[in-house]
């Protein structure tokens, strides 16, 4: 299809899509209308609206319009659509797909057979049901539009979706997945460039561009649409599409981009991460987010309620209740292994068959995920729960309620949490708030209000990540080479490299010829070559094999497989939970109640077996901080308590904080210092989150230790930090006062933590996405993570000796400082810190707000007893005491 479609096709088009949209029972909305419009002028934008408002059809009709539109003016339907228009004839008039001979598997190598891509986490392995028909495929096929989606289970939904409208107008277009569940045929048909519509992820959309003929196959392209904008906008996966679209900005100059996207609190920076080269693109606002009801589950008077925790489970009763005052129900935690302890607890009292009972996190076999979706859909599975591997847009209009098990630390997730019950028209959105200890009903009481505001959390986009360019490197000049300046000009284009200079592009450009100064000597480091046409070029199959196998940005470093001795698999645990157990040894995952048979090349070989009394697993970076926007509505409703459910049921706790200490106001530092058995402690209350107080904890202990030399141990979550000092010393308020300084905090980070050791564990995950570590190859024994652990920390000992100012060590130590520090955060709330007055107090016990910091102090301390038991006795000493 080729030129211009003429008005009068165009409005031909456009009643022929309302004519769909009227036999439906719809009617498109004023920012559907909008979206078609823009697109059809040449536009490109982003748009925000909630899941489940119609964004798929906002962003596919004017694709649509505009193939109806072409083929009415070629005169190629021209008599059938004025047939159609004069008589109203139905949709099942219009012909189906052209007949042709089937598309011949393309010359590709036997690697692109094997490869699945490294896609994103969750997903249905029923994604192969893409290609349950035997399509035919027109000769003359190109691709036209390209659909990107963050999750493979949202690949297989959307293509759903979109071949829905295909088939209704009659269009002869062939629409195909690509991504890890793809089916051999439709990977075969996004090759060879045979497919009209793509949905893809991003990693296969590099994966793609790593093969020299794809520049002609994306040349025709028309628009890419970017579904779920949000969820990359903030990583790396974000990093290596911004990359990959400005790849195709060159190819196809044309081409017009469109972002999907819920509400973010910054929406204008989002769309100019999108669209770097439109600055002033347009904002389309969809319909208006949903109302949303919160309700919390609150302990009758006079029940003991802990005071720390995170489980939740003396909650099961209430939780079991709830649900079944509804038919279908979805529970969410933080935690995957909050999840399964949650499963296993309801599994136990479930009073119908447990089929209908289900689980889902991600790190499942996608089989097990795929069924509890289509559960979900049918209606078949009562309750599923779940972590945020189904926060996002896989909609189940059967869900009726939505659970939330412990505080979800921030308001976009609860919104976007809340909005998967009721996707229905006209239904609000509700969310039923299963609090794990005390604390949490003033997190659910700042939720609300900070909802009720409109005021939903930032994702800022990473800068600079040398790691993903020097992989987006690699991988064109495995696709047919590229010239230095013209990459250079490129990159620059895209909002992440906009401050790319010339000593940093020539790291990249050294770093991926010969892997750096230190390591030139070595071949296996050596990956592009620069030709006599000034190329840079990848010409060793070896280098392409294992760079195809390695691309995307998502690391899971420790994954051992779980697999039933009789075939099936399961799903994956971390390589240092299953190292504790030996043969025999019983433990809880999937939902089912397993024995470890034998551990071998990296795979745990179990079978069932009856009981509830395994360990669960546990998982690396669990933990979720709370949101600054969400602490410091923390802090303003300690202050002032309303009137909510929640903090009335506070009023007794609160109460007693009062009276042992103060409740934090505006314009002070609630400062405690409290003596027990096991020493003093010093407890601060910033309301600053956890990632800033775990560096003010360090940066305090290093400056205290500088006026008086000490040991001290650290605790911090995510209202405050505690230090406990070996001796007697304490601060007075002037010393504590001159230490709350952002003067010389970078130094002082540096030399108060372990910065080497932080910086030697950032440096695996960025060496595996610039390619320093290779993956294993498919048919040999996966590497373990103790394997992993010594191949980068040689290659970071080896750099730091001979080449200490490689790009890759430079970046791991800005992302400690930036991301598991946070360290502008942390020099915003110093700054802010250092204005107020000191309320320093010293209580004669441990208070509510103090209780949960030295809790989290005990999980460092040898003991015969687990944590939660201590604590719980700790707890009920305290609330015996006060009478609480």
């Amino acid at each position: 299809m080729k030129g211009a479609p003429s008005k009068r096709a165009l409005a031909a088009a456009r009643k022929r899509l309302g004519d769909w949209f009227t036999e439906r029972g719809w009617k498109p909305l004023p920012f559907q209308r909008r979206m078609w419009g823009l697109y059809l002028d040449g536009g490109s934008g982003l748009l925000h609206t909630p899941t489940g408002s119609g964004k798929t059809l906002a962003a596919f009709g004017g694709p649509l319009i505009q193939a109806l539109a072409l083929d009415l003016s070629a005169g190629s339907i021209a008599r059938r659509t004025e047939d159609t228009l004069e008589n109203r004839t139905p949709p099942s008039s219009f012909p189906r797909r052209r007949e042709s001979m089937d598309v011949k598997p393309s010359a590709t190598t036997s690697l692109e057979s094997g490869l699945r891509g490294n896609d994103g986490q969750g997903g249905a392995g029923a994604a192969s049901s893409t290609s349950t028909k035997r399509r035919r495929v027109a000769p003359d096929a190109s691709l036209k539009v390209l659909w990107i989606t963050p999750l493979r289970a949202l690949a297989a939904d959307t293509l759903r979706a979109l071949r829905e409208p295909i088939d209704a107008l009659g269009l002869d277009w062939q629409v195909g997945l690509r991504t890890g569940d793809a089916s051999a045929r439709d990977r075969r048909l996004a090759r060879a460039g045979r497919l009209d519509v793509l949905v893809t992820t991003p990693e296969s959309l590099s994966l793609l561009l790593s093969y020299p003929d794809t520049a002609a196959h994306f040349s025709g392209l028309q628009c890419v649409i970017v579904d779920e904008w949000h969820e990359l906008l903030g990583n790396k996966r974000g990093v290596l599409l911004q990359l990959s679209l400005a790849r195709l900005r060159a190819v196809a100059p044309a081409l017009r981009t469109w972002g999907l996207s819920a509400t973010l609190g910054n929406l204008e920076e989002a769309r100019d991460v999108l669209l770097p080269h439109r600055p002033d693109a347009p904002l389309v606002a969809g319909v208006r987010p949903r109302p949303m009801t919160l309700h919390t589950l609150i302990p009758p008077p006079g029940t003991r309620f802990p005071w720390a925790g995170h489980l939740g489970l003396s909650q099961l009763p209430r939780v079991v209740d709830q649900l079944f005052k509804q038919r279908t129900s979805l529970l969410f935690t933080n935690t995957r292994a909050q999840a399964e302890l949650w499963h296993q607890a309801l599994s136990a009292v479930w009073p119908e068959p447990l089929d209908t009972l289900a689980l889902h996190h991600g790190s499942l076999d996608s089989k097990l995920r795929a069924a509890a979706e289509a559960g979900l859909r049918d209606g078949s599975i009562r309750c599923v729960v779940a972590t945020s591997s189904l926060d996002l847009g896989v909609d189940f209009p059967a869900v009726d309620q939505v659970l939330q098990v412990g505080s979800p630390k921030g308001a976009a997730r609860m919104l976007q949490r809340a909005g998967r019950a009721r996707h229905r028209p006209g239904e609000s959105g509700e969310i039923v708030c299963v609090p794990s200890h005390a604390l949490e009903l003033v997190e659910y009481a700042a939720a609300r209000r900070v909802v009720a505001r409109g005021e939903i959390e930032a994702r800022p986009p990473p800068r600079l990540s040398l790691d993903v360019l020097a992989q987006h490197c690699v991988t064109l000049a495995l696709g047919g080479g590229f010239d230095r300046d013209a990459l250079l000009a490129e990159v620059r284009g895209t909002h992440a490299f906009a401050g790319l200079d010339e000593v940093a592009w020539q790291a990249v450009l050294d770093f991926i010829v010969q892997g750096g100064r230190a390591l030139e000597h070595y071949p296996d480091f050596r990956r592009v070559v620069r030709d006599d046409d000034g190329l840079y070029r990848v010409e060793d199959r070896r280098v392409a094999f294992r760079h195809r196998l390695s691309i995307g940005t998502i690391t899971s470093d420790g994954s051992v497989s779980v697999k039933y001795l009789k075939g099936g698999g399961l799903g994956s645990v971390e390589e240092s939970f299953i190292a504790r157990l030996r043969p025999g040894d019983r433990f809880q995952f999937a939902g089912r109640s397993l024995v470890l048979v034998r551990l071998e090349n990296m795979t745990a070989y179990v079978r069932r077996t009856a009981g509830n009394d395994g360990r669960v697993p546990k998982w690396a970076g669990g933990r979720m901080p709370l949101s600054s926007e969400l602490a410091h509505e923390v802090q303003a409703v300690l202050a002032d308590p309303d009137a909510s459910p929640e903090m009335r049921a506070m009023r007794p706790l609160l109460g007693l904080q009062a009276e042992l200490s103060s409740l934090p106001v505006p314009g002070r530092l609630l400062v405690e210092t409290a003596r027990r058995r096991d020493g003093r402690h010093l407890f601060l209350f910033p309301f600053a989150g956890r990632l800033v107080h775990e560096g003010l904890a360090a940066l305090l202990a290093l400056r205290w230790g500088r006026l008086r030399r000490n040991t001290f141990s650290l605790a911090f979550n995510d209202y405050g930090l505690a230090l406990s000092p070996a001796g007697e010393d304490m601060l007075d308020e002037l010393e504590l006062q001159a230490m709350l300084t952002s003067d010389g905090l970078e130094d002082d980070l540096r030399e108060s933590l372990n910065l080497g050791e932080l910086a030697r564990r950032q440096f695996r995950e960025v060496a595996r996405i610039a390619g320093l570590l290779p993956p294993s190859l498919p048919g040999r024994t996966p590497r373990s993570m103790r394997q992993l652990q010594a191949s980068s920390g040689l290659l970071f000992d080896v750099l730091r000796q001979h080449d200490p100012g490689h790009l890759l060590l430079e970046q791991a130590e800005r992302e400690v400082f930036s991301s598991q520090l946070e360290v502008r955060r942390l020099r915003e709330s110093l700054d802010d810190l250092s204005g107020l007055a000191i309320d320093l107090r010293t209580p004669r016990s441990l208070t509510p707000l103090s209780f949960p910091l030295w809790a989290e102090s005990l999980r460092g301390q040898l003991s015969t007893e687990d944590w939660s038991t201590r604590v719980a006795r700790a707890a009920q000493q305290l609330e015996q005491r006060h009478g609480a």
